[in-house]
This record gives C-alpha cells, structure tokens and sequence, in this order.
C-alpha cells in the first residue's frame, strides 16, 4: 500500500521538451455510495462502482517546456471550443497536485477534451474528465522518470484523480473497484480506488446499465455543497456504518451471484443516497417525478416477470438500470415500450462494463 508521501518524488533523471499524449478515460457507477468527505477528498465510507465502457471522456494534453515557470500556464478547449468557465476548476486541480507533481509550472499545457455520451446529459463528466487528465499527466511523469511500476502509475494516478474530483479515483483501472479503507478488503484505501481484489461470479461479467436521461438540467445542489451537508447530518454517522456493512455483504454476493440479494443492496443504497438529501439542513430532493414513475414500473417488471433488473441513482434524476447480458434483450424492449416516455426527449444510453482508461 502506496501513503501520500510515497507519491511525492525524487529529483527527476529525465529531460522532456514538449510532446502531447491522449487517454480515454469512463465514467462509473457506484453500488455502494460514497456520499460526505472530509478534507483533502477523503471519503467519509467506502464505496464500491462499476466501471463503464462507452461513456467516457477522451483527453490530448500537450505541453511544452516555457521560460517563466511561476505560474501554471494552460488552454482549454472542449469539443474544439474554449472552456473558460471550467478552467477554475482545472487551476484548483493543479494546485492541488503540485507537490506530487513538481514539473507542473515547467510547461504550457493545451488541454483538448472531449466526452462519448452527450453534453450536458447528467451524467457527470467530472470522474471521467479527471481521470483522463491524471493519466495524462502520470504519462509525463513516466517520460521524466523511465524507471516508474506500473503499479506505481495507476495507483498514483487513481490518487491524482482524486484530487479533482472523488469518484474519479474509480475510473483509472479495474472493472468494479473499491475507494475506502474496508477492513474486510485487502489493500483498500482512502486516498485512490483499487480493483475488487475477490472472485466475482459469472453474473456478473460483462454486466449491462442503460442510463435513462430523465432530466438533462443542470442539478440545483452540486454534489461538492451535498457532501458538505453530511458534517451535521442527524444521521451521517449511521450512514457510514451502513456503507461499511453494504460493502460486506457485496463481498459474499459478488463470489456466490446471488442475483436477488445484490438487488437489495444496490436499490437501498440509491434510496438511502437521496434520503440523506431529503434529510439535510437545508435539505433537498433531485428526483424528478418521472424518477419515481421509472422506480415503480421497474419493481412491476421485476415482480411480474422475475427478471431480475434493478436500479441505481447518482446525485440526480437520471436512473440506470443494471441487469445481466442474458437478459438484454427482454429488458431493451420493456425499456423501449415502458420507460422511454418518462425519458427526456426519449433518451437512455446503453452501457456495460469496461475496465477503465486506455492510452489512445
């Protein structure tokens, strides 16, 4: 196991002038939710995702080595377009990462980014567009130090993303990985998301999410001022324990394929997501109506057929539906004859799993 001073580095033996690299890195979903932190984007419980295949964000970073090296210096461009209002957040990244990083101010970047899935979706983009940057950045890091594992490189990558945005630490490498420290899970930690290191059953491989788009709007409480309000939550400290006991149970679940106890687990944990929202001071609710009438169709489906489907949320009104690959097909044509009207401008993505971020 990596600490954070392991990530701060020797003098490096290398020189680099300029160059570019491009990485493709995915968005996630957890099962189990990571939801309050605490300083320096420690979470306050572990959590465990899926990681996704298709939506995904793809970076180029290039950089060349400039005269004054007192300031970070970078352009920003999303679909070939400047991206001003982003660049904030891209500084405070920065900033933060210097000291593992200490070649930041050496050059000038040209960030170009790109996402698969459709902009301003409500998918969130931040895991996906943190995780492609750290690995690009971890891809200069490795020209300047040859000598680099490449255990070292993903795991201070994961670490990096983290930095910028939390759940980012999920999207580096690994089909379900874990961030927290889990008693139960050799290895995991706090500070970057590690591959689910025990047997998982054959129901599980290749697993399906169809995301069903139910509201594209731009959410009315970032997740940053969510996660602030579990510091005085009445029930914050029994969430975490329950965080800790939903990731045991998922341990024997994801080994045994028990079907129905993973449907429990993972459609109480979204429900309890948005019940620590509902109970914030000041609290807030970011389902949509027709989050609940999709909730309630897929539980009809479920008890009426026996195909087992269930539901996750993020911090939004957007559902995905998780279900086996033998089952696609049934469940693509209840989506399509079902769900598709609760949908905005009848849109669902369909996803799997993937394995995390390719150098392109």
């Amino acid at each position: 196991m990596f600490s954070a001073n392991d990530f701060i580095p020797a003098p490096y033996s290398q020189n680099v002038e300029q160059g570019n690299f491009q990485w493709s890195a995915p968005s996630n979903i957890a099962l189990v939710k990571y939801w309050g932190k605490k300083d320096n984007q420690i979470p306050a419980n572990p959590s465990v995702s899926f990681t996704l295949n298709n939506c995904k964000t793809i970076t180029k970073l290039a950089f060349a080595k400039k005269e004054k090296q007192d300031i970070f210096s970078f352009d920003l461009f999303f679909e070939g377009k400047p991206k001003e209002d982003f660049k904030p957040k891209i500084q405070k990244f920065l900033e933060r990462i210097e000291i593992y990083l200490p070649f930041l101010k050496d050059y000038h970047f040209t960030i170009d980014t790109e996402n698969t899935f459709p902009h301003s979706s409500g998918i969130a983009s931040s895991a996906s567009g943190m995780a492609a940057l750290a690995m690009n950045l971890m891809s200069l890091e490795k020209e300047l130090n040859p000598e680099m594992t490449e255990e070292y490189f993903y795991q201070k990558a994961s670490f990096l993303a983290r930095l910028g945005s939390g759940s980012a630490c999920r999207s580096v490498k690994g089909e379900v990985v874990v961030w927290g420290n889990q008693a139960n899970i050799n290895d995991s930690s706090d500070l970057y998301g590690v591959e689910f290191p025990y047997t998982i059953h054959e129901n599980f491989k290749n697993y399906q999410d169809t995301i069903l788009l139910v509201d594209k709007g731009e959410k009315q409480v970032s997740s940053t001022v969510g996660h602030d309000l579990m510091h005085d939550h009445p029930f914050a400290e029994r969430r975490f324990a329950q965080a800790h006991e939903n990731l045991d149970k998922l341990i024997s679940i994801f080994e045994s394929g028990n079907l129905e106890e993973f449907i429990k687990v993972v459609e109480s944990e979204a429900l309890t997501l948005h019940a620590m929202m509902m109970t914030s001071m000041p609290y807030f609710i970011l389902m949509k109506p027709n989050t609940l009438q999709i909730i309630n169709a897929i539980w009809k489906f479920r008890n009426d057929t026996k195909v087992p489907i269930c539901f996750t949320l993020d911090a939004g009104a957007n559902v995905h539906i998780l279900y086996p690959e033998n089952v696609s097909e049934t469940v693509l044509q209840f989506i399509q004859q079902e769900l598709v009207d609760f949908c905005q401008n009848g849109q669902y993505l369909c996803d799997s799993l993937g394995i995390g971020a390719m150098q392109l």
